[in-house]
């Protein structure tokens, strides 16, 4: 099942107050950027992010999803509505999410 552009417009509503927030489409989801690096994403109308150790210390008994089939675990996001949580939360992992590689051009 593919996410909606409303949902993923709903998200980026509640991203608001996060400065530098981009999202790339690839197969039907969304990747969320934060300061150019991966930080989550929309899978399934489901808000997902990295589970570095800040996001599982500040997503109280968070649930371990997986994206999609041979992903790595995400830690699920419920706390949507609350624009200073999510906030906290992106600026908490910033400093732990790996820096995205630039492809060589041949």
């Amino acid at each position: 099942m593919a996410s909606s552009k409303e949902y993923l417009n709903f998200v980026l509503e509640q991203l608001s107050e996060v400065e530098n927030i981009r999202y790339r489409a690839m197969m039907g989801e969304y990747i969320l950027y934060y300061r150019e690096k991966v930080i989550g994403g929309i899978y399934d109308d489901r808000f997902l992010v990295k589970a570095v150790k800040s996001a599982k210390e500040l997503i109280l008994n968070a649930l371990h999803e997986i994206p999609y089939e041979g992903a790595k675990e995400m830690l699920l996001v419920d706390d949507v509505e609350n624009k200073e949580f999510l906030k906290n939360l992106f600026e908490a992992m910033y400093d732990e999410l790996p820096v995205l590689k630039r492809k060589k051009k041949q």
